[in-house]
């Protein structure tokens, strides 16, 4: 089913399940329509995924992970070739902690 056919079948109350979470990082799921609840990431510069209870200002106790340079540090050695190489890192840092969405990655 494409996105657009799954989107015109959601009621409003789905739609807006689908803003608001259902919990701090995970998405609410669409069953009826075979829409999984995903888990979001975010970091400035890595993944930040909280151990336990999750906070706004990231205060509890985080997951390790790999810290990178800062996105400017990257643009500033105007290498492609590592910004990719940054890319692939994080992807596979996702992937081993079981998330699906990394949240505001701008690199170049």
């Amino acid at each position: 089913m494409k996105h657009k056919e799954i989107i015109e079948q959601m009621t409003l109350e789905e739609k807006a399940s689908l803003m608001s979470g259902k919990d701090f990082w995970q998405t609410e799921a669409v069953e009826r329509l075979g829409i999984e609840s995903m888990f979001l990431a975010d970091g400035p510069h890595g993944i930040r995924k909280q151990a336990k209870a999750a906070d706004h200002l990231g205060l509890n106790e985080s997951i390790p992970a790999t810290c990178f340079p800062t996105a400017a540090t990257v643009a500033n050695s105007w290498s492609e070739e590592l910004a990719e190489q940054i890319g692939e890192h994080l992807g596979e840092e996702a992937v081993a902690q079981g998330f699906m969405c990394y949240l505001a990655l701008v690199l170049i």
